[in-house]
């Protein structure tokens, strides 16, 4: 089992970054975490390194990959995320995708969208939502 991991700098994605490797301990396979960004500067490093400390809590010896996109600067760029998140998944032939989800409710998905939302909808192998 290949899992996809999306991280962002939210105690959600790194608690769904933490259930993700417990998916991997239990059923065997690999975790693949991956941020999606139009800039990476001292905050994208930062999010990192804040996800190699949950991995090698978790014991995982992977690290995380920066996907660079840039037009995530446009409205609903979540929708832009969600799609290379799919993208993303495709290409390194996951089996399951795990990420956070920030529970914005109505007006803050009609404003911004969602990432996950995205995802759940269009992906074609299963999604885990940590909320």
């Amino acid at each position: 089992m290949k899992i996809l991991a999306p991280v962002d700098s939210s105690e959600r994605s790194r608690e769904a970054l933490r259930f993700a490797a417990e998916m991997v301990r239990a059923f065997g396979g690999e975790l693949h975490a991956v941020h999606i960004t139009d800039v990476r500067g001292s905050h994208t490093e930062e999010l990192l390194d804040k996800a190699r400390a949950v991995l090698d809590e978790e014991g995982i010896e992977e690290d995380p990959e920066v996907v660079m996109n840039l037009t995530l600067h446009r409205p609903r760029a979540s929708d832009r995320v969600g799609r290379d998140i799919l993208r993303v998944a495709a290409e390194e032939e996951c089996d399951h995708i795990v990420m956070g989800h920030y529970g914005d409710g109505r007006i803050g998905r009609a404003i911004l969208g969602s990432a996950a939302e995205t995802v759940v909808r269009a992906a074609e192998i299963p999604v885990t939502i940590i909320p």
